[in-house]
C-alpha cells in the first residue's frame, strides 16, 4: 500500500489534512509519494516546504519529486531568474498567474519593498508584478536570500524528477511518449502537456502525475492525474494504491474508487 499527493501550492492546512487522512488509514509510517509543486499561489509555501523538508530529515517514508514551480522558486533565489523558457506567454514567476509573489510573502514582508501601485508584499502576493523593475527585483532578491533557509533551497535542489514503484511511474507533469525513462529530459518531466495529455497509448506502467489542474482527480487508463486544483481553492485529496493494485481517492467524506473511466467521478 502506498499513497500519492498531487500539487500542494502553498496550502499547508490542506496538506496537514491530507497527511492526517493518510495516517488514519495506514499509520504514521505510510509510504507517500509527493508529485511536486509545493510552492506558489497558496498562502504558506514556507510552511509546506518546512513540513516536507523536515519530514525527510526525520526519516519519513516519503518521496518528494520536483515540480516546475519548485524549480522556478529555487532559480529565483539562487540565480535571480524570473523567466522560464517553457512559459510560452513570456510571463515571469512574479506574474499573478504563476504566483511567485505569494511564495515570497510567506517568507518576508519588509515594509521597504513596495508594489509599483503602492502597498507592500501583500499586494505583490495578491496582484503579482510583471515586468519587474530592476530596483524592485533587487530588493526582492535580497530579501529572499536573507529569509529563505538554506535547508529549503537544499531540499528543492535535491528533488528527483521521477520515481518508479508498484507498477507505476510517478512524475510531476508527465512523460514524452515512446521515450525510455532513462532518456527523458527534465523539461518534459516537469512541464509537458502537449504530446502527453492527448496520448492514449499504453506506457507499460501507469503514469501518476499532477501539473494539469482538473476539477477532480481522474484516471485516464494509461495515466492518473492527481492535481485536483488545490492551488485554486479545491480540496487536496490524497490517493491510495491498495494491495489489490486499485487506486482510491481519500476524500474527507470517505473513499472513492479511481477507475479508468476518462470522466470525473
Amino acid at each position: 500500500m502506498l499513497f500519492a499527493i498531487g500539487d500542494i501550492h502553498g496550502q499547508l492546512a490542506q496538506l496537514e489534512q491530507a497527511l492526517a487522512r493518510i495516517e488514519a488509514e495506514a499509520g504514521p509510517d505510510a509510504r507517500i509519494i509527493f508529485l511536486g509543486d509545493y510552492s506558489d499561489r497558496g498562502p504558506d509555501s514556507k510552511g509546506v516546504l518546512e513540513r516536507l523538508s523536515s519530514g525527510l530529515a526525520e526519516g519519513r517514508n516519503w518521496v518528494c519529486l520536483k515540480g516546475n514551480h519548485d524549480r522556478m522558486f529555487h532559480r529565483f533565489v539562487v540565480e535571480g531568474e524570473l523567466h522560464d523558457e517553457a512559459i510560452k506567454s513570456g510571463k515571469g514567476w512574479l506574474d499573478r498567474a504563476l504566483g511567485g509573489g505569494a511564495t515570497l510573502y510567506s517568507y518576508m514582508n519588509p515594509p521597504a519593498i513596495r508594489h509599483p501601485l503602492g502597498g507592500g508584499m501583500e499586494m505583490i502576493a495578491s496582484m503579482g508584478v510583471d515586468p519587474v523593475a530592476p530596483d524592485l527585483k533587487a530588493a526582492l532578491l535580497e530579501g529572499a536570500r536573507a529569509k529563505v533557509p538554506q535547508s529549503h533551497l537544499d531540499f528543492l535542489a535535491a528533488r528527483p524528477l521521477w520515481h518508479e514503484e508498484d507498477g507505476c511511474i510517478f512524475v510531476h507533469a508527465g512523460i514524452r511518449p515512446g521515450v525510455p525513462m532513462e532518456d527523458q529530459v527534465e523539461e518534459d518531466l516537469i512541464w509537458i502537456r502537449d504530446g502527453f495529455l492527448e496520448d492514449d497509448t499504453d506506457h507499460g506502467k501507469l503514469i501518476v502525475h499532477g501539473h494539469t489542474a482538473l476539477e477532480h482527480a481522474t484516471h485516464f487508463g494509461n495515466r492518473l492525474d492527481l492535481d485536483g486544483g488545490a492551488a485554486y481553492g479545491r480540496p487536496l485529496y490524497p490517493a491510495m494504491l491498495g494491495d489489490d493494485g486499485e487506486w482510491t481517492l481519500l476524500t474527507w467524506e470517505g473513499s472513492e474508487p479511481l477507475k479508468p473511466a476518462g470522466s470525473y467521478l
